[in-house]
């Protein structure tokens, strides 16, 4: 039986990440960062594909649990008929190698444990050699090396392939476990003190959550998405990741499952403004940086993602020894996505250097080059059809959004210019592109009959993304005709008012090109709130964020989708995108957010 995604945990050291189990049990990690082979992959097959489990004698799911407050550290607390025990997880910065830290605590009585270890390197295909040395377990298969220890000293022993461990511990006695990773073919790295570990991880979460500027209501809400941002940045480079884990289902045992472990470029504005409106301005300057790195190059070979370091061969194939989440196969390594075109991502990229520019940050001195590069490519590659923002697998079609985020490249670089003279570029070209894109989605992309902006040109559907057009400036919010397809989204995309599809995936699979369903997309419910903020429903759109910070799990976490029918969550967890509409709205619905992008456009006709 898998347990429901929601049921998971997250801790990590900004480098990567595991999923922690009511149970105890660490179902997923992959080492040394979010992009490599998992050691533990429980969570997309069975036991055997690796897992770490830590709990009292005979105990399944855990009394309670939490983070401690403003940090990545999990308390887990069993309480039983011995007495209790707490569990506390943490994966430390890391100076040398990858550490994962649990220490058991008595909390009352005498509670006795039981560990079981179970390496397989390589998504569970790979099982290691096991030995000891100097007290340690030991495990090397091939490049990867793991090492085992306790403090103090546990009974430990090796059975059917797995490590297993027993002890017992009374109110104030502690035990810690570590487990390290090292390439195997070099020395073991300097030992790391657990308990001092967590007194600094505890100490350094605290710190970087008091940063926070936001005020308001579900404060706790808006920190909780926060540091689940900073847990995924993969700290050399600035790239936030997606998610931290692949093919966590859409639908529970279909196809559409993905591998999100990399950096998408259609977070970037969304992302930057997130972080920049709450007050962490070097996050948002490693993430810009990160941006420019990766982008730079040809723009006609711009990608919608990119590696943790800016890589850009994610080749996708299938792991075939693993189930799936819940028998949901195929389970993916890479994405094939990152061939498509996605023409809105320019649009993305030119606004977030825009959005940089104007709220201070440090400039570039190649950025304003790379801007004119990506606009004098799309001068002419608007007029293309694409795969669209929800890459599709699809026929390309002209989707209006792409076409809107368009238009939003050419504004940004007029007002950039207008803002600064001194620069160089085509404004009166750049200009006219905008106004041939702004009359031209007007008159091809919107219904009249049914007053709604459309999901493409000629096609009755509608598509969540729409709900952005008053965000990005495209129209006045006040224009009927983004107030008409707000309207027209929320009744026939959430039909409960509440949860938001895409788009309607029973009636368009020639559009994406796949069978079955998926849940509601959770980000699309914060933009329905956000568009309905901006159209001068306000109290409309705080009931709307209260019910939707409800669809967090008991941590404050959220993935991809939910399904309403089930009352669950769906798709790949934590979800980056998930989380930063949920700061994005709370900023917008009860702060001040200073970088909102659409401040001052001023659309043709």
């Amino acid at each position: 039986m898998h347990r429901r995604i929601e049921d998971y945990a997250l801790i990590g050291d900004e480098q990567t990440a595991a999923l922690v189990g009511r149970d105890g049990s660490v179902d997923w990690l992959c080492l040394p960062r979010f992009d490599s082979a998992a050691c533990f992959a429980a969570l997309l097959g069975d036991e055997d594909n690796g897992h770490w489990r830590i709990a009292p004698e005979g105990a399944e799911l855990c009394t309670r649990r939490a983070y401690r407050p403003d940090t990545l550290v999990l308390d887990t607390e069993w309480d039983t008929a011995e007495g209790s025990v707490r569990v506390t997880d943490l994966m430390p910065q890391r100076e040398h190698a990858p550490d994962v830290v649990r220490i058991v605590e008595g909390l009352g009585g005498r509670v006795r444990m039981r560990g079981l270890l179970r390496l397989r390197f390589d998504y569970g295909s790979v099982v290691p050699w096991m030995r000891r040395s100097d007290g340690h377990r030991v495990a090397v298969a091939g490049p990867d090396s793991v090492w085992l220890r306790s403090e103090p000293p546990v009974r430990t022993w090796g059975e059917d392939f797995r490590t297993h461990s027993e002890f017992t511990v009374e109110a104030g006695e502690k035990v810690a476990f570590v487990l390290t990773w090292h390439p195997s073919h070099r020395p073991r790295p300097p030992l790391s003190d657990p308990f001092e570990a967590l007194e600094t991880s505890v100490q350094d979460w605290r710190a970087w959550a008091a940063r926070c500027r936001y005020d308001g209501p579900h404060r706790d809400a808006v920190v909780r998405s926060l540091i689940t941002l900073k847990a995924l940045t993969y700290a050399p480079t600035g790239g936030i990741v997606a998610a931290p884990t692949t093919s966590l289902p859409e639908e529970l045992g279909g196809v559409r499952n993905w591998d999100y472990r990399y950096c998408w470029l259609r977070d970037s504005t969304l992302t930057l403004g997130a972080l920049l409106s709450a007050g962490y301005h070097e996050e948002a300057e490693a993430w810009r940086d990160w941006l420019l790195r990766a982008v730079a190059g040809d723009p006609a070979a711009l990608q919608i993602m990119y590696g943790l370091s800016g890589e850009r061969r994610l080749s996708e194939y299938e792991i075939p020894w693993l189930s799936g989440y819940a028998g949901s196969a195929p389970v993916r390594v890479g994405n094939s996505a990152v061939e498509q075109l996605q023409l809105d991502v320019y649009g993305e990229v030119i606004d977030s250097l825009s959005l940089a520019r104007r709220s201070g940050l440090p400039s570039r001195p190649h950025m304003w080059r790379v801007e004119c590069a990506m606009m004098e490519f799309l001068r002419v590659a608007w007029r293309q059809p694409d795969e669209g923002i929800w890459e599709v697998r699809g026929p390309r079609r002209h989707f209006v959004y792409s076409k809107v985020m368009a238009w939003v490249a050419a504004d940004r670089a007029v007002r950039t210019l207008e803002d600064d003279p001194t620069l160089d570029g085509d404004i009166e070209g750049w200009r006219a592109m905008r106004d041939e894109v702004h009359r031209e989605v007007c008159e091809r992309g919107f219904d009249p009959v049914r007053n709604t902006f459309t999901q493409s040109y000629g096609s009755t559907e509608l598509d969540a993304s729409l709900l952005l057009i008053p965000r990005v400036g495209f129209l006045p919010p006040d224009d009927p005709r983004v107030v008409g397809t707000v309207d027209a989204v929320r009744a026939e995309l959430a039909p409960d008012g509440f949860l938001v599809r895409r788009y309607n995936t029973t009636t368009t699979t020639d559009v994406d090109g796949l069978p079955g369903d998926e849940g509601v997309f959770v980000v699309c419910s914060f933009w329905l709130a956000d568009a309905l903020h901006l159209t001068g429903r306000t109290q409309e759109a705080r009931t709307l964020f209260e019910r939707l910070v409800g669809l967090t799990n008991d941590l404050g976490l959220l993935s991809e989708e939910y399904d309403p029918v089930a009352g669950r969550q769906l798709g790949n967890f934590p979800q980056a995108f998930s989380h930063i509409g949920l700061v994005v709205s709370a900023l917008s619905l009860f702060g001040v957010d200073e970088a909102e992008e659409a401040d001052g456009a001023v659309p043709p006709g």
